[in-house]
């Protein structure tokens, strides 16, 4: 039976950057995806945006460190990104602006000027705009990809179609069995398993630390008047709705936030008219066909931080995981810090200006 110094257990986005950084550091890395291929949940489901005031101001920090890695990788194609507003929505305009100017986040408040020329057809009413200029698309696919292929560069050792069953420790390491029986050893079990987080934790005999899965649903339509290609991503100050062009379509969202069981999630259909009703109170476009419908689940614990290191409880158990929307857009610089905790080495130019108390798992005890 092979001898591993981590377990990796989810080979999405969250557990394929970490198994590069731990296995770039030296380490002997088994990365378990229960799957039949890597990403097939969340990771392969995103609406591909980075962004960096999505999370909120807490994880401004991981988004504006992990920018500078993925534009020089070419992960990156620049946007911009509209918050909008109605008449009425002064105080949330005012109050978005004392969020994230602090943050270092890239922002400024537009008219309704400004917001008819970034968004054509918008209609009466909507007023107000924030324009964040740096936001961009991600290739997520690629940058996934690039994740794995550093894995396997890093000679780590990654297992499809392995669903962890138990996790039993003794003798100062784990025996990690898979539901095909198959089992393997390890010294420290990382739990990145995204919506069955929780369930991971339960294994291990720690404790859950509340890590919710929510639904997401994104609609594909073709539209008329064609979506501009150099349209920003437009999202909706109060939280309502988000859309961005893709390929000649437009990508729309209703925002939806539905608690749900760890699940191969699927679309609802209240959720995909509730995203075309929103699209037609914004603009004067007319929805021609839905072309493509998904949803996806996006993973939180209860204060909407994510949770990176050691457990404070169980001996060589540890998180990587509740990264909701956000965790493909922070990647780079979460798994370098996490790297940095599971290893005890120093932090770097990437990491030094974050506060890894804010995401540790002791702030549940």
């Amino acid at each position: 039976m092979s001898y591993y110094d981590f377990a990796i257990v989810g080979a999405g986005i969250a557990g394929a950057s970490l198994a590069a950084e731990l296995g770039e550091g030296g380490a002997r890395v088994l990365l378990l995806e229960a799957e039949e291929r890597p990403g097939y949940h969340a990771t392969g489901r995103s609406a591909a945006f980075w962004e960096e005031c999505y999370g909120g101001p807490e994880i401004v920090p991981l988004t504006l460190a992990s920018g500078p890695p993925l534009r020089e990788g070419g992960f990156l194609t620049q946007r911009g990104a509209l918050y909008i507003g109605r008449a009425g929505d002064e105080e949330l305009v005012t109050g978005f602006m004392q969020r994230f100017v602090p943050t270092g986040a890239t922002i400024e408040h537009l008219g309704r000027g400004q917001l008819q020329t970034r968004l054509p057809g918008v209609r009466p009413g909507w007023s107000d705009a924030i324009w964040e200029p740096v936001c961009a698309d991600i290739d997520v696919a690629a940058l996934h990809g690039h994740f794995l292929a550093r894995a396997r560069a890093g000679d780590v050792r990654l297992e499809c179609r392995a669903r962890v069953a138990g996790l039993e420790r003794g003798e100062g390491f784990w025996t990690i069995t898979t539901a095909r029986g198959e089992s393997h050893r390890a010294a420290t079990v990382v739990n990145a398993a995204g919506a069955w987080a929780d369930p991971v934790a339960r294994l291990a005999g720690a404790s859950p630390v509340g890590i919710t899965p929510y639904r997401r649903t994104v609609v594909q339509v073709r539209v008329d008047p064609a979506v501009p290609d150099d349209l920003p991503l437009v999202l909706d100050l109060r939280g309502q709705f988000y859309f961005k062009p893709e390929s000649g379509r437009l990508w729309l969202s209703p925002h939806d936030e539905e608690p749900s069981e760890p699940c191969d999630a699927a679309p609802e259909e209240l959720a995909v008219a509730q995203a075309i009703e929103r699209l037609g109170e914004v603009v004067d476009w007319r929805v021609e066909a839905v072309e493509h419908k998904w949803a996806g689940l996006r993973s939180f614990a209860p204060d909407r931080r994510p949770v990176y290191g050691r457990d404070p409880a169980v001996e060589g158990f540890a998180w990587f995981a509740g990264q909701g929307g956000f965790g493909i857009q922070t990647s780079p610089a979460a798994a370098r810090l996490t790297r940095q905790l599971l290893l005890g080495e120093e932090r770097d130019t990437m990491t030094q200006e974050l506060e890894p108390e804010l995401y540790a798992p002791a702030r549940f005890v």
